[in-house]
């Protein structure tokens, strides 16, 4: 899959003589979302079943978390210029654009489908009172609220001055107002027959509001002063109100009507039709703030490039105020087919899973980002860590207590979002805190590495002297399969000293990691330079490394050249290894044999067998390693001993399966040959022609170090690939091996 590359923070923003203050654009659609419908058509109910003390328990709780959520916002707003897209914007920088994106998606259909249940919900009372069809009032309605959001924010935001004043008119005849008489009506339930959390779950979306706020962020003059003042005040307002409000209800109604009648509060208000106006307030009011919000979110999402290409002209803006009109339109489209639906039942619990979702990976990017303490991290408005992170603990109770259906289902979304846009591996031109992660938890682990070795945690960490990777991939393949993801692999150049600058070298290094991620490849890219590769190989074995984290092997070529002084710096190099306890794994092969053995399924692996001490543990460990990856997945292991006699030989037969036994390795036999008269270099070539790979032990570098490889060259001339081992570390492979 192709990269792509964001160009959301070249967007030309607004001067700061232009945009929204707090008060419209972030405390009035906040407030106006929060005093919704579930204040006036459940609060009754809630009290009803409830009584006193547990309503204002669930308000409390409800809000705490709204609150610590709207913490977690102000502390992002002020460490960061927060641009169109509110929360999605929020979250992609902090914990990355698949993360944002995968919030960012569902958090824009569920604002879009939120205009449509608002006005459907405003249809259905209007109906109620006036008559007529609720999908027309509805269809008109969704035309009319987008035309005001198509004039301008501003002009919408004035509109939601008229919501708040009816809504405040509603307040005020319901604290005017007086006592009922008890209600003749049946009862369709028992006041306390529905259980505590059954009850906190219907009142919580009540309490989620904030989000209208937040996504006019492209809007505002002072998004960072804006956001935490304006969002603050609003859930502080609506906890007073929803305070007040069941000591009202309590003191004047009785439990019975406040269960049976669902506009209870028409009956206690001074003013009853201020009421059903405060209603049709609510509706409206949350249907601008979605349509407001959600195009904005649309626009950000397209600009960033997660939209497929042929719908990124939804990224346009238009006017000194960059407003988001084609998103609006194709919003509008979207809204108006949801109404012609008519029942959004089955979707809306999932729509609210959402935006609870949303809360939750706000706290989280906050309470990531105040843990990590990066020095980039400098906010103004400063929240400890553990309080953000409780309030995501928070919205995951919530979530599981509204509907834990649809919160299964919300969260297979999510997941499934941010998989896709993983796989379209989207570059960004920001950091975001996922490096901080891995930093941190990389210092908390070098600093608990053992410095000693241990054989039960021991895998192999290579550093691949390849030189160019296209000129030795095979070192590459066979580093990879070795490793299968249990080690780490480092991909080592030399380059001639003065033959690159610094930053070519950061560039020539920049396209070998492309060129091995391409290729499937996970490992690190290392660049050096040096006078020749010898000393650079020697830079490399004493040098390369990071605490405790230093590459435990070394895998290089052969070397074939007949030149004296070239073959003893090879030497040197091998007894640099030892000396540095790096083990040691050359592999020898031809071009064309190494091409053959990719093209097949390899079937066998020769281990000549010396015994577990020494290189015999670590050529069977690595020989178990390489039969667990993909491609040699299907081969034996075959261990071969040589022995002179028949006498020998059955003992060592014994022995053999004894071992294999022992060490539990699958796919291993024991070959016990007699040698009779017969030399070892005819046994070796006979035995191991057919073969796919041969593994044999390197003798410990000393005086006769290098008549010893020259002779063990000359053996394996017309061998299949075979890797020689030399183990160097203080370590007993036998005991990796052997666990009984």
């Amino acid at each position: 899959m192709s990269s792509r590359s964001t160009t959301a923070e070249t967007v030309v923003t607004k001067s700061n003589g232009a945009g929204l203050n707090t008060f419209g654009g972030v405390f009035t659609p906040s407030i106006l979302t929060i005093l919704g419908v579930i204040m006036y058509l459940r609060f009754g109910w809630v009290v009803g079943h409830m009584g006193l003390w547990q309503t204002l328990l669930i308000v409390t709780i409800a809000t705490s978390i709204t609150f610590i959520t709207g913490l977690s916002i102000s502390a992002i707003a002020t460490d960061q210029v927060v641009r169109a897209g509110g929360a999605y914007y929020m979250i992609s920088r902090s914990l990355g654009i698949e993360t944002g994106g995968a919030v960012g998606l569902p958090l824009y259909f569920a604002q879009a489908f939120s205009v449509a249940l608002y006005t459907i919900g405003f249809a259905e009372s209007v109906v109620k009172v006036f008559g007529g069809s609720q999908t027309l009032v509805a269809l008109i309605t969704t035309l009319l609220v987008t035309a005001l959001a198509l004039k301008s924010a501003e002009i919408a935001i004035k509109a939601q001055y008229f919501i708040m004043a009816a809504i405040v008119l509603s307040l005020i005849s319901l604290a005017f107002g007086h006592s009922v008489t008890p209600t003749e009506l049946p009862v369709p339930e028992e006041p306390g027959s529905v259980g505590f959390w059954a009850v906190f779950a219907v009142f919580f979306p009540a309490v989620t509001g904030i989000m209208a706020g937040v996504n006019m962020s492209g809007d505002l003059k002072e998004p960072s002063k804006s956001i935490p003042t304006g969002t603050l005040a609003a859930v502080g307002v609506g906890y007073v109100i929803y305070m007040l409000i069941p000591l009202l209800l309590f003191w004047r109604v009785d439990a019975n009507t406040l269960v049976a009648e669902e506009l209870v509060m028409q009956r206690v208000a001074f003013w009853g039709p201020s009421i059903l106006l405060g209603v049709w307030g609510a509706t409206l009011s949350s249907a601008i703030g979605s349509i407001l919000g959600a195009p904005r979110i649309l626009q950000a999402l397209a600009r960033d490039g997660i939209l497929p290409k042929r719908l990124r002209w939804l990224g346009q803006g238009e006017g000194p105020s960059d407003e988001p009109r084609l998103g609006t339109l194709f919003t509008l489209g979207i809204a108006l087919a949801v109404v012609g639906l008519g029942d959004l039942n089955l979707i809306a619990p999932v729509l609210s899973m959402f935006f609870l979702t949303t809360y939750m990976v706000l706290n989280v990017a906050a309470g990531i980002e105040a843990f990590l303490q990066s020095p980039s991290y400098r906010p103004t408005f400063k929240v400890p860590w553990y309080v953000s992170i409780l309030g995501a603990l928070g919205c995951i109770v919530v979530m599981f207590l509204i509907n834990a259906v649809a919160t299964v289902m919300a969260a297979l979304i999510v997941l499934g979002v941010y998989l896709w846009l993983e796989r379209q591996e989207i570059r960004t031109t920001w950091g975001d805190v996922r490096q901080g992660i891995w930093l941190s938890l990389l210092r908390v682990g070098l600093f608990n590495i053992d410095d000693s070795p241990d054989p039960k945690n021991w895998r192999p960490h290579l550093l691949v002297l390849s030189g160019a990777p296209t000129k030795r991939w095979h070192l590459i393949e066979m580093a990879t399969a070795l490793t299968h993801g249990r080690g780490l692999v480092t991909v080592a150049s030399v380059l001639p000293s003065g033959s690159r600058d610094l930053a070519q070298q950061e560039t020539m290094g920049n396209t070998i990691r492309e060129y091995l991620e391409r290729k499937g490849i996970q490992a690190f890219v290392k660049l050096i330079a040096a006078p020749d590769p010898f000393a650079g190989a020697e830079q490399l074995i004493e040098a390369y490394g990071i605490g405790p984290l230093v590459p435990n092997t070394v895998l290089l070529g052969d070397t074939e050249t007949s030149d004296p002084e070239i073959q003893q710096r090879y030497y040197n190099i091998i007894a640099k290894c030892h000396q540095a306890k790096r083990n040691v794994i050359i592999f020898r092969s031809q071009s064309d044999t190494i091409e053959a053995l990719y093209r097949r399924q390899p079937k066998r692996i020769d281990v000549w067998w010396g015994g577990l001490q020494a290189n015999g543990g670590l050529m069977l460990i690595l020989a178990y390693l390489l039969r667990s990856s993909w491609q040699w997945r299907s081969a034996d292991i075959y261990l071969k001993l040589v022995v002179s006699d028949e006498t020998a030989a059955q003992a060592a037969e014994a022995n053999l399966e004894t071992l294999i036994e022992t060490v539990r390795i699958g796919g291993a036999k024991s070959e016990v040959i007699v040698a009779g008269k017969r030399p070892f270099e005819n046994i070796l070539k006979t035995s191991s022609a057919g073969a796919d790979i041969v593994f044999m032990g390197l003798a410990t570098p000393g005086e006769s170090f290098p008549s010893q490889y020259r002779a063990l060259q000359n053996r394996t001339t017309a061998l299949p690939p075979t890797i020689f081992v030399l183990a160097s570390e203080e370590l007993a492979f036998s005991e990796l091996l052997q666990k009984d």
